[in-house]
């Protein structure tokens, strides 16, 4: 069994006892969070697709992690005008692992 839902604007593929990394969620670690926007649920070789999300359908998951990504460098250039920057970037996720859904 699995589902397709949607958060912050992507999708992720759930699975019960899987570990997602979604952006950050205001939750703290052991908190049960729950998502509404599920797209599609296959289950038992029955699938069921939303127009635009499957009706009564919920993933529940517990917050395992709130950490932050590797760091990414960048840098603008442009030639012939002495103009150089580079800066860093690190973004926040979150690691919910999948408990149940709900069809």
């Amino acid at each position: 069994m699995y589902a397709i839902f949607q958060n912050g604007g992507h999708q992720h593929k759930a699975v019960p006892q899987e570990v997602v990394i979604l952006q950050k969620l205001d939750a703290e670690v052991g908190e049960q969070v729950s998502f509404d926007e599920v797209l599609m649920v296959h289950s038992n070789g029955d699938v069921q697709v939303g127009t635009p999300h499957v009706a009564g359908a919920q993933v529940t998951g517990t917050v395992v992690q709130q950490g932050r990504g590797r760091k990414i460098r960048v840098f603008k250039y442009k030639p012939k005008r002495n103009y150089k920057r580079q800066y860093g970037h690190r973004q926040s996720f979150t690691a919910v692992r999948i408990d149940e859904i709900k069809a």
